[in-house]
């Protein structure tokens, strides 16, 4: 439940400082939060009175049983093999660990394909996984991320143009994940359909793409994005807050998400562009946005090590800590200036920033060796992308380029980097004490993380980094005591597979009852039989149909036992992202709102369709103008109202207190007219139970007064569920009309269906069935089809 559920927006504007500040006011709690010239986002909470009781029936319980338990599920295996997409953003340091993750994927016999960016294809390529490009650069975006944290802009960007860069880049992407799950191999033609989705969350794409293909979904991630009483979102600044500060940390998570999807000229305008235009998706409201991937319980690994932060205890168990990601080590064999250096003198400190794009690389070479030289300390310095050392030389350093941590970090006494969470791991399992420089995203929490460890000092932001406190850093880097707690953290980690136990998290959350061939157990279905077509025996068995794999399919249709007009798409993992409603005034204003929006974007293409088209395609497009109009108003006033007031009355309950029935998705006329009847039923019957049960716990709880609220709360149900009930018969099978005569049109489906049976096709002519399992599939099929 939102705090700000009765909110009707959220107000932008340039605070005076030239950052970006939203402000939000509620009935319960007012909120603040401002992007800030170090990357960051400022917070303010001022709780009202009220909030105590409210937040009583919103918040996660403190802890959960199976959290007792914090290492994932060891010993679990795959119900099928499967075709991986791993879509990725981010530098080489976050394309690495999941080429580890690939890898041993492709172990248990899953083809796995990395969607990233172009310029990592011959990375990914040389470990032996496949590659699609995404688009995008990753050095742009690295440069505009340390000015704007989670590509919130600041008032800068704006000012400099950078945003409208960033959104075609955004959208580029966008669309290259959507294809990167449906298109053959750009270099062999090999036929591919994603069959689940593991991803970075800046992909962004994940769950939309889960949506539209009805296919599993799992998030991994070094930074955490779950919402939590333990500690601040990442790139939260908690400036002031007047509630308890375990509230204040889990609200960050939502204050953080609701900026990303909701600032000024948002990822959220994109994203719901891209869902309708690619996706044939609905839009989304920014209230669901924020919340959609808890309300899905999408499953969560987070590759970091137990020893460095445990697992929070309020995470419910569809999220595991699992252990860093290594890749095994390469072969490296030195150039002969490192060598030599190495053997010149005391092991040096190793000084590297990876993929950071710095303003001004000669300050920070300056300041580095002047550090060094106060310390009396040697070091090894990476050039990275900052270019650092152009021009400079020093006896006591030496610059060069990319060399395996793996290797190097054996020879050196400490490492300070800017707190990339591979690097920051791969230090720590060497026990060297780690000093981290941060310039944005998940850097300051890994900082603060490895500090609070003992493994290194306090974390300096770059902009803050000077000549004196770089040396007293790299003095308390070198002491005893910081060497004494990286071998500790260092014990612990050499003790965990954080790679095997990722995949052993993956294979544990899927959804093994609806993945697997009913025919052939060990296939992926990727086909589903209408039960209506079976026999009686096997109806009972199968009531929600038969799922069948390509190969089983194949056999059954080759001998006429199955009707081909009766098979369509199984969907193991449907994804059911509906927009909140939490009352009915803002529900159906909103609603209205947005019915007059696609009203308005059908009459402008009416007008302007003509004047930018050949006089042969004017009518054609005039048509679609008028097409657009017709539906965007027969769907406003036939569903969208409608339901908006349905579920607004549905929900009203949780306003104060009560639980709610969920409702089933809605995807045709038939689902609609079953959901009109139960939500008519269910919602009379407990408006009869809530006139005895209400003011009975009220009574209980609260003696008189208790009882006065239970009536109140009694009667305030007997009017919103009723009306929930009556609107419901309108809204419902008018939503599943829509839902049956817009998914009969969809581009989405086809293409989909299109990739399937290419691949299908294509693996029946390499890897034909075996006669065996040809009679395995007629056997469990029976006879009586």
């Amino acid at each position: 439940m939102s705090v700000h559920a009765t909110d009707n927006a959220l107000q932008s504007a340039p605070a005076e400082d030239g950052a970006l500040f939203i402000k939000g006011h509620g009935t319960h709690l007012d909120t603040a939060a401002a992007v800030n010239d170090e990357a960051r986002i400022d917070l303010t909470f001022d709780g009202k009175s009220s909030l105590q009781h409210v937040l009583q029936n919103a918040m996660p319980p403190d802890s959960y049983a199976s959290n007792v338990e914090i290492r994932p599920h060891l010993g679990a295996r795959a119900p099928c093999t499967l075709n991986i997409v791993l879509q990725i953003v981010g530098s080489r340091g976050d394309v690495q660990p999941f080429i580890a993750l690939g890898n041993e994927l492709q172990k248990h016999g899953h083809r796995v394909r990395i969607a990233s960016h172009d310029v990592f294809a011959d990375f990914v390529r040389q470990s032996n996984l496949e590659f699609y490009p995404a688009g995008g650069d990753p050095s742009d975006l690295m440069a505009y991320m340390v000015k704007n944290p989670g590509l919130i802009p600041s008032v800068s960007s704006l000012m400099a143009g950078d945003i409208s860069r960033k959104q075609d880049m955004v959208e580029e992407m966008l669309d290259k994940f959507w294809l990167s799950c449906i298109e053959p191999d750009p270099i062999s033609g090999v036929p591919f359909i994603a069959e689940a989705i593991i991803s970075n969350p800046p992909s962004f794409a994940h769950i939309h793409l889960a949506e539209a293909l009805g296919i599993p979904l799992h998030l991994m991630f070094t930074m955490p994005y779950s919402p939590t009483q333990a500690f601040p979102h990442p790139l939260a600044n908690i400036k002031q807050s007047n509630l308890d500060p375990k509230l204040t940390n889990y609200l960050s998570y939502g204050m953080v998400e609701t900026l990303t999807w909701q600032g000024q000229r948002s990822l959220g305008d994109i994203i719901n562009h891209w869902r309708r235009k690619s996706l044939n998706l609905d839009p989304i409201s920014s209230t669901t946005a924020t919340s959609m991937l808890s309300d899905q319980e999408v499953p969560y690994t987070y590759c970091w090590s137990p020893a460095l932060v445990p697992k929070p205890a309020d995470w419910p168990p569809y999220i595991d800590v699992c252990g860093f990601f290594f890749r095994e080590e390469p072969q490296y064999t030195p150039p002969d200036h490192i060598a030599q250096f190495l053997q010149a003198g005391p092991p040096p400190i190793y000084i590297g920033f990876g993929s950071i794009v710095m303003d001004d690389s000669a300050r920070m070479t300056d300041l580095i060796l002047t550090a060094l030289r106060r310390c009396g300390v040697r070091a090894i310095i990476s050039r990275g992308w900052a270019k650092l050392g152009e021009g400079s030389s020093d006896e006591n350093a030496i610059f060069i380029d990319d060399c395996p941590h793996e290797w190097l970090f054996k020879y050196v006494a400490g490492v300070i980097h800017h707190g990339g969470a591979g690097t920051t791991a791969c230090g720590l399992l060497n026990a060297r004490p780690t000093f981290i420089v941060p310039f944005f995203g998940d850097q300051p929490f890994w900082g603060s993380m490895v500090a609070k460890a003992g493994a290194g000092p306090f974390p300096i932001r770059h902009k803050e980094l000077n000549v004196d406190n770089l040396t007293n850093a790299i003095e308390t880097l070198l002491a005893p005591a910081t060497k004494t707690a990286a071998i500790r953290i260092s014990e612990t980690m050499q003790t965990e597979h954080g790679v095997a136990q990722a995949v052993q998290s993956f294979h544990h959350h899927l959804p093994r009852d609806t993945l697997t061939c009913d025919l052939l157990p060990g296939e992926v279905a990727a086909w589903m039989y209408d039960a209506k077509r079976l026999s009686k025996a096997d109806r009972k068995k199968h009531k929600n149909g038969l799922r069948l794999s390509p190969r089983a399919l194949s056999v059954l249709s080759n001998r006429q036992k199955v009707d081909l007009t009766k098979v369509q798409l199984n969907h193991p993992k449907p994804v059911e992202i509906e927009n909140h409603r939490w009352d009915p005034l803002t529900a159906t204003s909103s609603a209205l709102l947005g019915s007059l929006v696609d009203f308005s974007k059908g009459f402008g293409s009416l007008m302007s369709a003509p004047a930018s088209t050949t006089s042969s395609n004017a009518g054609k497009s005039a048509g679609k103008g008028v097409s657009k109009m017709a539906t965007s108003v027969l769907k406003g006033s036939l569903v969208d109202v409608p339901l908006a007031l349905t579920e607004g009355l549905h929900n009203l309950p949780e306003l104060y207190g009560d639980k709610v029935r969920k409702h089933n998705k809605v995807t045709d006329w038939k689902s609609g007219t079953a959901e009109a009847g139960k939500n008519f039923a269910y919602n009379f019957l407990d408006a009869t139970w809530c006139l005895f049960k209400q003011p009975a716990v009220g009574a209980i709880k609260g003696g008189p007064v208790g009882l006065v609220t239970g009536l109140g709360k009694a009667g305030f149900g007997l009017i919103a569920k009723p009306g929930s009930a009556m609107f419901g018969l309108l809204a419902y099978p008018a939503l599943g009309i829509y839902k049956s005569i817009v998914g009969s049109l969809s581009k989405t489906e086809k293409k989909v269906l299109e990739a399937r049976l290419a691949h299908d096709e294509y693996f029946a002519r390499v890897d034909p069935i075996s006669e065996q399992e040809i009679a395995s599939v007629l056997s469990s099929f029976g006879t009586g089809n």
